[in-house]
């Protein structure tokens, strides 16, 4: 059965019946009353822009060591679980900074931002890396009480970042930018974003890093030098194959018949960096780089059959002219998920021929079989 809800006019013409007092008192029942995500949404709408520091607040820029100090500390406590309270006895931070940790981050990343016009922004730079990592690790862990961390912080990953690259841009030049970079772009990156909900005002501002990067490469060789350094570090993350068996998820596993953390991680990789591929794959080739492509299609720490790698190594194939190989990928990626939808795009795009179970899967969202 269907909800009846008013429409804006009508609600508008409810709400015109109460004063002030009313209104408070209907937020109030909608907030103290409803659930964690509704309270939370509330709170955007109300709450201030996050508030700059006590020393900012009497005129006073603390100096860019002295931010990194306080960045320094708050992360840690953050990361120890000191934010979450109660549950092992820590009393390290006080209920009151428990519920405005979102204020403290705000206020701090504002503090490093400015920072980074120091004469020495190092210290600023390093300050707002952690921050930037952190909000990437919150999306995934419990680390304050809060059901969208990062949404509910208002902090913009792919802006931080961005201003972050800038800094190390001007100050040492694109040597100092590639080189601290690239580690930072395999381990932020994110395909959905760094919200949890992947909606919202902070959402919608939210744009791949890869995106971010490329804007601040200026040629040919520094295209070819990024490469060189992605793959440098992506070999940090190459793990000697193990001798695998079928784990129960469907992963390779060298485990006794459970889930393989090392291959889902390889997956989310594949996954998080397709964008910076896709990006490699429109420049290089006319750099005279493509043995880059090659090595990162083939790559351990990439290595997986569940992930856009498959993309890259179709396309590279494609490339190549060999059209066969393919066809023999993106249907084998298709066989191991079956309702991918950029493998069916790729795969009807190149004509090449769709397992049954994919098939089956699009007939039923209703996409004619090719």
């Amino acid at each position: 059965m269907a909800v009846e809800r008013m429409n804006r006019e009508d609600f508008y013409a409810r709400l015109a019946a109460l004063d002030q007092d009313g209104l408070k008192k209907a937020l109030w029942n909608l907030y103290w009353r409803g659930a964690a995500t509704l309270r939370e949404r509330i709170e955007e709408e109300i709450n201030p822009a996050p508030k700059t520091s006590r020393a900012k607040a009497r005129g006073e820029v603390r100096s860019p060591v002295a931010v990194l100090g306080a960045v320094e500390r708050f992360v840690r406590m953050v990361e120890s679980g000191s934010y979450m309270a109660g549950m092992a006895g820590d009393r390290s931070v006080s209920r009151t900074e428990r519920s405005k940790w979102r204020l403290t981050f705000g206020a701090l990343a504002a503090e490093a931002r400015t920072c980074l016009a120091a004469p020495d922004p190092r210290p600023a730079e390093e300050a707002l890396e952690l921050l930037i990592g952190l909000a990437r690790a919150m999306k995934d862990s419990e680390y304050v009480h809060s059901d969208d961390p990062v949404a509910a912080a208002r902090f913009v990953v792919s802006d931080a970042a961005a201003e972050l690259w800038a800094s190390m841009l001007r100050r040492g030049g694109i040597t100092e930018l590639i080189t601290r970079a690239m580690p930072q772009l395999v381990r932020w990156e994110s395909q959905y974003g760094w919200t949890r909900r992947g909606y919202g005002a902070t959402a919608e501002r939210e744009r791949p890093l890869a995106r971010v990067v490329a804007e601040l490469l200026p040629d040919p060789d520094a295209w070819i030098a990024c490469a060189d350094a992605y793959l440098a570090e992506l070999d940090r993350f190459a793990d000697p194959a193990p001798s695998p068996r079928w784990g129960s998820p469907g992963y390779l596993s060298v485990s006794h018949g459970g889930f393989d953390h090392a291959a889902f991680v390889r997956e989310q990789r594949g996954n998080d960096l397709a964008a910076w591929h896709e990006l490699l794959l429109e420049r290089l080739p006319d750099y005279d780089a493509a043995d880059r492509l090659a090595r990162i299609a083939e790559h351990p720490a990439l290595a997986s059959t569940r992930s856009k790698i498959v993309i890259l190594k179709t396309r590279l194939a494609l490339a190549d002219g060999n059209v066969e190989q393919a066809h023999t990928l993106i249907s084998a990626g298709l066989e191991k998920l079956p309702g991918h939808q950029g493998f069916y795009n790729l795969a009807v795009e190149i004509g090449a021929e769709l397992p049954e179970a994919a098939r089956r899967v699009f007939a039923e969202r209703g996409f004619a079989a090719p």
